[in-house]
């Protein structure tokens, strides 16, 4: 592979992971927000939801350690260890913001 090649390359997987953060930051930002506007009655949320949000935090951070583990000891470079590590992250985050948008939509705070 040529100098040429592997910058192309490099720019490349450099833009892939930017644009994946970019995906797992809005997506958590976007459930945050649906959240926080139900714990306050601004947003329908599922019975349940205060809890859920608490407790599929540490077996979703645990799959993203090991996937990204398993990659570092794989050898994988570490652009493909970011994204092992990102992948359950955004998973989760897209599957929470497609759940709660299902509900009826925002309260109407005025009859």
């Amino acid at each position: 592979m040529n100098a040429v090649n592997a910058t192309v390359d490099q720019m490349t997987s450099f833009w892939r992971q930017s644009t994946q953060m970019v995906s797992l930051m809005t997506e958590a930002h976007v459930v945050i927000t649906m959240r926080t506007m139900g714990m306050v009655g601004l947003w329908p949320m599922p019975k349940g939801e205060t809890h859920r949000m608490l407790s599929e935090k540490p077996p979703v951070f645990l799959e993203s350690y090991m996937a990204a583990g398993h990659a570092l000891m794989s050898g994988k470079t570490p652009d493909a260890v970011i994204q092992a590590f990102t992948n359950p992250l955004e998973k989760k985050a897209k599957s929470n913001r497609r759940r709660l948008s299902r509900t009826r939509g925002p309260v109407a705070l005025l009859p």
